[in-house]
């Protein structure tokens, strides 16, 4: 049934005043917390039409918005008109955020419903508290979005499978027997984990209900001194798996049944949440008589610090990553060059077709982008069969993707010259360059958060009046989701935690910027935390650049670099040249050769 908006809108105005509802919060949010969703919990863009993945949409009897980030403001822009939905800009002067929004909204006695398997512990406790001022109540057991969708879609059903040992690396067993030791030192008896990537870390299983990561829905409830059970649709696993997993210490359950196990915890038992990834719904099992201990999940630390061999398995599969690179980018070139007429759509083909040719392939990491000129300049740009543009022997496209392997996860970001270009295009493509070469050689201390080291991509920027509005560097799983915490390169907030970056750890390093109608500029590598050296101050770390793909110098203005720079850059296609040219053969070789050569 495609209703319009404004019919959605209607239905669910109505369920509110059935209700006594004065307002309804619709999290962008499932059970799980995650980052990208199944279908089955996409109520946010049903009811708004608003496809981006970060949003929170709110509803009152005659008033709507929709708060989101600079990165989707063009697009949602464009998809909220004529829906009846304010776009609400977030962190721009003037604009309140959607608390602040209800507070002045809401009366005292009115309700706000918002259902609890989207809304973490955590973020309960804040709408109360701020509502609470004006005398306004939530309530947690009302999901009156699903309930007016008719068609809402069901469940996932993917199957679950094994990591396979060789790139698994560590064993599920010890990663249990770790978890258990930081348990015991917290005073935990049990321990609750909702969040899909740290229970597909700990127990070396992979899915794909969430697309392009490779998780599967599931809570894990871990005794300290026992057995651990997944609670999951058993229909997802073969007897063969689910024997291994028994004899590893893990019993099977059904996926609904976690509150039943929650509700059964004594007084006497201790138990260990993240109430930052644990929805309201699940913790209202927990018995008032069980003692929690709310703490970031220790396995969440535990895998953000990659192992020698997994370091080993990524290095490989940036080498497979990047002869699928150089093969897409030089047939793109060769037929552009012989007057082919390609679309952005064509770019997303070439790629898939070379990255699937590559062992251990599993599928994408994210949808790709691919924007030619002014497309380039929305970050979160997705071409679709009905709104793609051309390509053309002339200006810039910016190329995001990535690729999910056995041994690891890939993101890049590259800008190609597909012809003659602007000198303002080359200039903003070079000072963004210069901000990725001034991280990606940084030295820092041990002790160093991400925050501290965010400017270093930005002063080029910064010095030209210039900025871009979303983070530097985010985490990365191993054949996991794309983006990974705790760490994160992003510019300091209030109240925001500095997590250390330690050896082990994988960040992208992306600045960009964004000239709206004109082009967009984002340089991405993967980089690895490594040790640096020792001095009489300390140890100093710094990054090792993974990715392996040559950046396109056409886009770039070679003077404006400095002697430094020129060379980090020359010395980097040295790398990707020596590391490359083994697997190529060719014109892909040739490819490379002419694209890795020094600048003049």
């Amino acid at each position: 049934m495609n209703q319009p908006v404004p019919t959605r809108l209607a239905a669910l105005r109505a369920a509110m005043q059935q209700h006594g509802v004065a307002a309804v919060l619709v999290p962008s949010a499932d059970p799980h917390l995650s980052e990208y969703l199944p279908a089955h919990w996409q109520a946010r863009t049903w009811l708004s039409g608003f496809d981006g993945s970060a949003g929170t949409l709110v509803v009152t009897a005659t008033e709507a918005g929709l708060w989101t980030d600079s990165r989707y403001f063009s697009q949602a822009g464009q998809q909220l008109a004529g829906s009846g939905i304010a776009l609400m800009k977030e962190r721009v002067a003037g604009v309140p955020d959607h608390l602040s929004w209800l507070q002045q909204q809401l009366q005292r006695g009115d309700v706000l419903a918002v259902a609890g398997d989207s809304l973490s512990v955590n973020n309960q406790r804040q709408i109360e508290r701020k509502l609470a001022v004006g005398g306004a109540t939530v309530r947690i057991d009302l999901d009156l979005p699903g309930a007016i969708w008719p068609d809402r879609p069901s469940l996932p059903q993917a199957p679950v499978f094994a990591h396979d040992p060789v790139h698994a690396c560590v064993p599920r067993t010890d990663k249990l027997a770790r978890l258990r030791e930081a348990m015991r030192a917290q005073g935990a008896s049990h321990h609750l984990l909702s969040s899909l990537d740290d229970i597909a870390w700990l127990t070396n299983l992979r899915g794909s209900d969430v697309e392009c990561n490779p998780v599967f829905l599931a809570h894990l409830l871990v005794e300290a001194e026992g057995r651990a059970i997944l609670f999951v649709d058993r229909a997802k696993l073969d007897d063969a798996l689910i024997a291994e997993l028994a004899s590893d210490g893990i019993d099977i359950e059904p996926y609904e049944d976690l509150p039943g196990a929650l509700g059964a915890l004594s007084a006497d038992d201790k138990l260990l949440l993240d109430s930052g990834r644990v929805v309201s719904a699940i913790a209202a099992a927990i018995p008032a008589h069980t003692p929690r201990i709310e703490a970031a999940n220790p396995s969440t630390a535990f895998k953000a610090i990659k192992t020698t061999a997994e370091l080993d398995h990524i290095r490989e599969v940036m080498r497979r990553d990047g002869v699928a690179l150089v093969r897409a980018f030089r047939e793109l070139e060769d037929r552009l060059g012989a007057g082919e007429s390609l679309t952005e759509l064509d770019v997303d083909t070439l790629l898939h077709r070379q990255r699937s040719a590559q062992p251990g392939w599993i599928g994408e990491s994210f949808a790709t982008i691919a924007g030619y000129l002014a497309n380039g300049a929305l970050p979160h740009y997705r071409a679709t069969p009905e709104a793609h543009s051309m390509l053309q022997a002339e200006g810039l496209l910016l190329v995001d993707s990535g690729g999910q392997y056995l041994g690891g996860t890939t993101d890049i970001t590259r800008v190609l010259a597909l012809g003659e270009t602007t000198p303002e295009q080359r200039r903003d493509a070079t000072l963004v360059m210069k901000g990725m070469i001034a991280l990606s050689r940084a030295r820092f201390p041990k002790g160093a958060s991400g925050p501290q080291l965010d400017a270093l991509a930005r002063a080029p920027l910064w010095a030209s009046g210039m900025d871009y509005g979303h983070g530097t560097g985010h985490g990365v799983g191993y054949f996991l989701n794309v983006h990974e915490g705790p760490h994160g390169i992003r510019p300091p907030s209030a109240g925001g935690a500095l997590v250390p970056l330690e050896p082990g750890m994988i960040s992208s390093i992306e600045p960009g910027l964004y000239k709206p109608g004109r082009h967009g500029i984002r340089h991405e590598n993967l980089a690895v935390v490594i040790a640096a050296d020792q001095t009489e101050f300390g140890e100093f770390l710094a990054f090792e650049t993974l990715t392996l793909c040559p950046f396109d110098r056409r886009a770039l203005e070679p003077a404006l670099l400095n002697p430094d720079e020129r060379a980090w850059l020359d010395d980097y296609h040295a790398t990707v040249r020596a590391a490359l040219s083994p697997l190529l053969d060719g014109d892909d070789l040739a490819w490379l050769h002419r694209h890795c050569e020094p600048l003049r």
